[in-house]
């Protein structure tokens, strides 16, 4: 750790950050390639199929990219492979969100805590009293896109489409036939809408929050793209690639903590305990680590455990968080003298 200014031993700055890289590129692809080679047998999990256009994903997909926060990309398997980003949309709509009415307001009118109950649960919204759950689920998430500046629906989507792009380094499109397919299925998450609504806990129309959110989460991705969006969050703000600062620094220190407390729903505490990582999933099958100014790991695999994470990609991101020194609650003792 370092601060970047003190005086008289006082920290004037409070500029602390997570300091150390990555190791060498040679040493990253061995352990990417060796990672794909181990967890491609694995035949665990289900694909998502609540979601008919998800349902139609290949099992035996499975991608790999690891985005240094320099700018190097090392893949393997599918990491081209395009799939819809779902709810790995959540901590990017959250650091948009933060960047355009601040961290403090943000947290105010969505709430930061874990609900400890699966991604789109109702019971989280009433068990709080006050309508706040957290951006990482759905009901937290719908009332972040109400949030968006514009004053229209289309005026808002072309902040969410422009601010993801940013991220990703490239101009992202909407799955039309996903989108299709999520509209036909969403009851739910417009129920979840109308309860915000009562609870006074959003700040647009209900239904054009939902298809909003809707919208977001059938942007077309590959893992190469989350890996560069993730290591966006790992730099700073700064994305790797294009080198272009898309949000402050201070709003991924905020991101990065909601993720590591909600990013998994109800296995967020197992997630932490096997990487010591912020992470973030999708039922599409795609996943994202964060690794704190070194860089990004993002994996397609589409079936899922019964929480609705990937298989493939828990196991890729437990072994390379220990292969490649990610850890952050790992240690050494100082030796002494």
């Amino acid at each position: 750790m370092t601060a970047s200014e003190t005086v008289s031993g006082n920290v004037t700055n409070r500029d602390w950050i997570s300091t150390g890289q990555l190791p060498t590129e040679d040493v990253v692809r061995d352990l990417v390639s060796e990672a794909h080679a181990r967890f491609a047998p694995v035949q665990e999990g289900d694909v998502a199929s609540y979601i008919p256009a998800l349902a139609e994903a290949s099992p035996a997909h499975f991608g790999i990219c690891v985005a240094a926060a320099g700018g190097l990309l090392v893949e393997a398997g599918d990491a081209q492979q395009s799939f819809s980003i779902q709810s790995l949309s959540k901590p990017f709509l959250f650091a948009l969100i933060c960047q355009a009415i601040g961290e403090d307001a943000a947290r105010e009118k969505l709430g930061v805590n874990s609900t400890g109950l699966p991604f789109n649960s109702v019971l989280a919204v009433e068990r709080s009293g006050e309508g706040l759950s957290n951006p990482m689920v759905n009901a937290g998430a719908i009332a972040a896109t109400s949030l968006v500046p514009g004053d229209s629906a289309e005026a808002k989507w072309a902040f969410i489409q422009e601010g993801f792009s940013r991220f990703a380094g490239r101009p992202l499109a909407i799955d039309q036939r996903v989108y299709a397919s999520e509209i036909a299925t969403n009851r739910r998450n417009v129920g979840i809408a109308s309860l915000l609504q009562e609870q006074e806990r959003i700040w647009f129309d209900p239904e054009a929050s939902t298809d909003l959110y809707t919208r977001q989460c059938a942007l077309s991705v590959t893992a190469r793209d989350l890996a560069v969006m993730a290591a966006t969050l790992a730099n700073g703000g700064r994305q790797p690639c294009t080198r272009e600062q898309v949000i402050a620094p201070l709003i991924c220190q905020h991101v990065l903590a909601v993720m590591v407390t909600a990013g998994l729903y109800e296995t967020s505490g197992d997630w932490l305990y096997d990487t010591g990582l912020p992470g973030k999933s999708g039922v599409s099958g795609g996943m994202i680590t964060v690794s704190p100014g070194k860089g990004g790991l993002a994996t397609y695999s589409p079936p899922l455990d019964e929480a609705g994470n990937s298989v493939r990609g828990q196991l890729t991101a437990r072994f390379l968080s220990e292969r490649l020194g990610l850890n952050l609650f790992a240690s050494r003792p100082v030796e002494p003298g």
